[in-house]
């Protein structure tokens, strides 16, 4: 098998000739990338060169959130949570709204959208620093919504904005970089509904939770009103040439709270699901952070990839907790936590003793892919990165 047909075959529960290890190692290549640090081996090799020497199979759920596109507008709107990438499967064109920009010369952006609603302010920063160390996503300074009295400007924009499906790009990537080296996962949204949308990007943490305090009926509303233009970035994605589509990312006990999760999150990837699966299609959603009391309401949400699962001892819940939970039912892309193969965080005895307990806990390996979570550090100790892969191939058939 090539590892696209081991990921997919892991998928739908069917036998496949290894344990697939698909670890995420892009972070790490544009880390070493931007300081000049690749082996010597590597200097001008692409990520895919690196990915076929190595032997290990393509990882492609999280997209370059600095890949964008060549005639797009670039980083513009990523204070919004839009990012206009050369291989998501939708392009956001903005429509009667006045857009002024301003850049601090430091990876500081400000942008301003005048409304006949109002005016929605963002600020964002991406740093030479955040190049070197790998990170290609931006932090937020300002975010849209400061209040309630926000809604109507913000709504006023999506609701003028257009969708429009582009798959050419997509499709070149698919069949092209990634190939049979894994699976080119469809980027519906990094958020898995509007609520979602409101927590993740569109609000700090502290603003959101007053105002779900103060008036959650108005956040429901502002929710509902907004959902139609979610459901057109899902629908474009939906209707690409992608086997698996990502919808939602980032939940954590602390941050997505079990109530949040549940009331904007359970039903709306339901849903999604749903219309995936009707088309033969995965649903994937980024399950990163610290799963504490969130487990149970993965299973009601009806997604089939749980991806970068990171057990302890980096967050309180266990591998075996995990499988318990989910009973085979969804496929845990990860669980190898990232600080394992940091010799400055774990000694070699220890990370040789966390394999060997993984692969037992995963019994007989199904519904499993094996990866470093979230992402491979770019500080990572590479004989540890092909330890985990000789451990996979010696595990044996799934059967």
């Amino acid at each position: 098998m090539n590892y696209k047909e081991r990921i997919l075959t892991t998928l739908r529960g069917e036998p496949t000739d290894q344990l697939p290890f698909v670890p995420r190692i892009d972070n790490w290549f544009y880390a070493q990338k931007a300081n000049g640090t690749l082996p010597d081996e590597y200097k001008n090799a692409t990520l895919q060169e690196i990915v076929d020497d190595l032997g290990i199979g393509y990882h492609s759920i999280i997209p370059n959130f600095s890949g964008y596109r060549k005639e797009g507008y670039q980083d513009l709107h990523v204070g919004l949570g839009i990012y206009d990438l050369e291989m998501t499967p939708w392009k956001v064109v903005f429509h009667n709204v006045g857009i002024t920009s301003e850049r601090d010369g430091k990876g500081g952006l400000t942008v301003v959208y005048d409304t006949p609603k109002g005016k929605i302010v963002t600020q964002k920063v991406y740093t030479n620093d955040m190049v070197k160390n790998g990170i290609t996503l931006h932090v937020i300074r300002e975010h849209a919504l400061k209040s309630s009295d926000d809604y109507d400007a913000l709504l006023y924009i999506f609701q003028n904005a257009e969708v429009i499906p582009e798959y050419e790009a997509y499709t070149n990537y698919k069949e092209k970089i990634v190939g049979d080296r894994g699976v080119a996962v469809a980027l519906s949204a990094m958020w898995a509904s509007a609520g979602h949308w409101m927590v993740k990007e569109l609000m700090g943490y502290t603003d959101f939770y007053c105002e779900w305090m103060e008036d959650s009926g108005a956040m429901d509303d502002f929710s509902d009103a907004l959902q139609p233009f979610c459901d057109k970035l899902f629908n474009a994605a939906l209707n690409s040439p992608a086997e698996v589509i990502l919808s939602g990312a980032n939940y954590d006990f602390m941050f997505t709270t079990p109530d949040i999760v549940d009331h904007y999150v359970v039903d709306a990837l339901d849903k999604y699901s749903r219309l995936a699966h009707e088309k033969g299609k995965f649903i994937a959603s980024h399950t990163d952070g610290n799963n504490t009391q969130l487990l149970n309401l993965y299973m009601k949400a009806g997604f089939d990839i749980a991806d970068s699962i990171c057990p302890s001892p980096m967050t309180r819940v266990t591998l075996k907790e995990t499988i318990d939970t989910f009973k085979g039912t969804k496929t845990i892309w990860g669980g190898i936590p990232s600080i394992s193969v940091l010799k400055d965080c774990m000694s070699d005895e220890a990370f040789y003793k966390l394999v060997d307990e993984t692969l037992e806990i995963i019994g007989r390996g199904d519904h499993f892919i094996v990866s470093v979570a979230d992402t491979l550090p770019p500080a990572a100790d590479f004989k540890r990165l092909m330890y985990l892969k000789k451990a996979c191939e010696d595990f044996g058939p799934i059967k």
